[in-house]
């Protein structure tokens, strides 16, 4: 059987009962995601540990999310695209580009499109990026270090999109009223 168990602060033991009850403290309630990667807790850390680290990069909240949202698109994770569909409406990234990224559609802002030109080269050419997409790029005002910022993001979505390619989670209400 290849189903998982979506586990609560409840129904969770040792150190995933502790995780997932610093998580409800931290979003108001447990994401799915989590839920499920509390089958091996020391997951839900290294991506908390991962996503605290965006903190430290260069690219505002909404260009985070952003990216975040472009990668999990491109991963084709349903749920990760309604989570940082949400949030990249809660920061305040551009409604143009939110609808764009979901419906593959062309963006509008020539920044956010580079952006996200930039994350879905590295997802799809696993990192082997060529010289015009690198000057493309920083003609649109990034730097280099804003490349390793991306890496750092797909990183934190092949984590939690591949965790939820396997354990298929709904996306949760809360998430859904936000969007």
């Amino acid at each position: 059987m290849n189903a998982f168990t979506l586990y609560t602060p409840e129904t969770a033991e040792g150190d995933a009962k502790a995780v997932l009850t610093g998580v409800k403290a931290k979003y108001g309630f447990v994401p799915n995601l989590f839920g499920y990667m509390a089958e091996a807790p020391y997951t839900i850390d290294a991506y908390a540990y991962l996503t605290d680290l965006l903190d430290k990069t260069d690219l505002s909240a909404p260009q985070q999310q952003v990216a975040l949202l472009a990668v999990s698109v491109y991963n084709q994770c349903d749920f990760c695209t309604v989570a940082h569909g949400a949030f990249a409406k809660m920061h305040k990234a551009k409604a143009q580009t939110i609808t764009a990224i979901t419906e593959g559609a062309t963006i509008e802002d020539a920044k956010d499109r580079a952006l996200v030109d930039l994350v879905k080269a590295i997802v799809d050419q696993r990192g082997w990026l060529k010289d015009e997409q690198l000057s493309a790029f920083y003609a649109a005002g990034f730097s280099k270090r804003n490349v390793y910022d991306l890496i750092l993001i797909v990183t934190i979505k092949t984590l939690s999109n591949y965790a939820n390619h396997l354990a298929k989670p709904e996306a949760n209400p809360e998430l859904v009223a936000m969007l």
